[in-house]
């Protein structure tokens, strides 16, 4: 396309500069925190709204916020040449890991569902050593499987899987799972040829309106219970789980290897857990700290050099 990215580095407010390594653990910091946050309070916001629309309010809004900074950016849009990028980050990113997840949640204990979706590093490290090329050995191995195995002792410790299983919140928790693998690669791969913010605000207000239309027929506006602590939880999740979030994600994917960036995401489960623990009374048992223990050692060995 004639378009290096050198070339968008260069241009715009230089969003795609490299990170330093303080500002790389700052961002995972905020990342983990807000994402991990965001389990308990989707599901404590299902309350007062159907899952469809749930999905597509939350991410049209955070994509219309988003949108303001992208508009100076016009130029770096060039949708013409970029617009199947959008679109197919859009469906995996957004309507499918989204949509997936929010029904989810209806069918499974948030602590468990999480669980499951957080095989997406391990998912993502095999990808990124299929497709992009990215080095896979023992160490990484070892680490991956240790973080996705601390998760199911977390949760499984935690009360996940003292409630009931459904199947369906099973295969909706690895749908979306796959789904944000699959989109996390897609967007590694493509992140030379598009800007990032735009990337963020088009899949954001293209997912946000396919969901939003579908929830509209489905669903019932009327259930929506427009009471003060669901306005502001929607306002949390759409501006910093969702548009402020993604882009952190996106950056931190583009400024080093996916595989090591995603390791990281097994702490959220963690703090989804924690929170649980803090603010409804969950207790903190043996197996929550064994978890921990296993998903710190699994992001030591997958950052650490063979």
């Amino acid at each position: 396309m004639g378009f290096t990215r050198n070339n968008l580095r260069n241009k715009g407010t230089g969003i795609m500069n490299k990170l330093t390594s303080k500002q790389t653990v700052l961002l995972i910091i905020f990342l983990v925190l807000v994402w991990g946050i965001n389990w308990p309070l989707s599901k404590f916001t299902l309350a007062y709204i159907p899952p469809i629309l749930f999905s597509g309010v939350r991410t049209l809004l955070g994509g219309i916020l988003l949108l303001f900074i992208a508009i100076p950016r016009y130029r770096q849009l060039r949708f013409r040449e970029t617009w199947p990028i959008y679109l197919i980050s859009a469906l995996f990113n957004v309507i499918l890991y989204y949509g997936l997840q929010t029904v989810g949640l209806n069918y499974l204990p948030a602590g468990l569902f999480s669980a499951i979706v957080f095989l997406q590093p391990v998912l993502v490290g095999i990808f990124s050593w299929l497709w992009l090329g990215e080095k896979m050995n023992a160490l990484k191995i070892t680490g991956l499987v240790f973080g996705f195995s601390g998760v199911g002792i977390i949760c499984s410790g935690a009360g996940g899987l003292s409630g009931h299983i459904s199947v369906a919140g099973i295969l909706l928790a690895l749908g979306s799972s796959l789904s944000w693998a699959l989109g996390t690669i897609y967007v590694k791969k493509k992140s030379s040829i598009v800007d990032p913010i735009w990337l963020v605000t088009l899949q954001l207000i293209a997912g946000g309106l396919l969901m939003t239309s579908l929830g509209s027929g489905i669903e019932k506006w009327s259930d929506v219970r427009w009471e003060p602590l669901f306005i502001m939880s929607l306002l949390f999740i759409s501006i910093f789980v969702i548009a402020i979030g993604w882009l952190v994600f996106y950056k931190l994917i583009d400024s080093g290897e996916a595989s090591k960036v995603a390791s990281f995401t097994f702490l959220i489960p963690v703090v989804a857990i924690l929170t649980g623990t803090l603010f409804l009374n969950e207790p903190f048992t043996i197996t929550l700290l064994l978890g921990l223990m296993l998903i710190l050692f699994s992001i030591y060995f997958v950052n650490r050099k063979a």
